[in-house]
């Protein structure tokens, strides 16, 4: 069986059919699970109470990452292979990124208020993740300005190409420019900087229910889009009719 049978529209709705609910359903445990213990973890010696928003923070912020890199891949499929359901999944993803990303930076704001004395710095990280926001918002509005839709997906691939490197700055902004204040990963393999199982089994708990949601949401969405299509197409034919 090969991987572009599912590229076919029909494949993909009967496929995601059955998949959705279990996908609803571990995002729904995951997420509630790794949120509530991660609140009841103990307070950070240095940082206090406010070092629980990792829970949300990291998650968020990695899924805004990873929902633009997933999107480039839809796109650059495409691009080349013109399979419509990669480009309308591309589409279908972009609001959740936009959200994501937004979540990522409210949550950032609100943890380095106490820690950096300012809501807001123009730190490699937050500006290149503001930017980021930024490219989100210009990906969904040039779907909406763009009525053809094989055009719209043919230039917002040419977008995708671009903020992909606003997306890998904004993970590795901190080893290219050490003047910012934001701190380096959360979690690390080194030696000596790891964080806390107390807090770390916790955060994988979350990360894997936000990895979970953004799948249910994303099928979801594509789902909408291809019935959006077909009723655009059949409305077209009775108009021709």
């Amino acid at each position: 069986m090969s991987i572009w049978e599912y590229a076919n529209p029909t494949k993909f709705m009967r496929t995601t059919d059955g998949l959705l609910p279990w996908l609803v359903a571990g995002a729904a445990v995951c997420c509630v699970g790794g949120l509530v213990w991660g609140f009841l973890t103990p307070q950070d010696f240095r940082q206090g109470s406010t070092v629980k928003i990792v829970f949300l923070h990291v998650p968020a912020a990695m899924m805004a990452i990873n929902i633009w890199v997933m999107m480039l891949v839809a796109s650059l499929i495409w691009i080349i292979r013109r399979h419509h359901v990669s480009a309308l999944a591309a589409k279908a993803a972009a609001p959740i990124g936009a959200v994501m990303t937004l979540i990522a930076l409210a949550t950032g704001a609100i943890w380095g208020q106490p820690m950096w004395g300012t809501w807001w710095e123009w730190d490699p990280r937050l500006t290149s993740f503001l930017i980021l926001f930024l490219f989100y918002v210009g990906y969904i509005a040039l779907w909406s300005a763009v009525e053809d839709p094989d055009s719209a997906a043919d230039l917002t691939g040419v977008l995708c190409l671009v903020g992909s490197v606003f997306a890998l700055l904004s993970r590795y902004a901190v080893l290219f420019w050490n003047q910012g204040l934001h701190q380096g990963a959360s979690l690390s393999v080194a030696p000596g900087e790891r964080m806390s199982a107390v807090y770390r089994y916790p955060l994988y708990l979350s990360m894997l229910g936000f990895m979970l949601l953004f799948l249910a949401l994303v099928l979801i969405r594509t789902r909408t889009e291809i019935r959006r299509r077909r009723l655009a197409a059949l409305q077209a034919r009775e108009m021709r009719a």
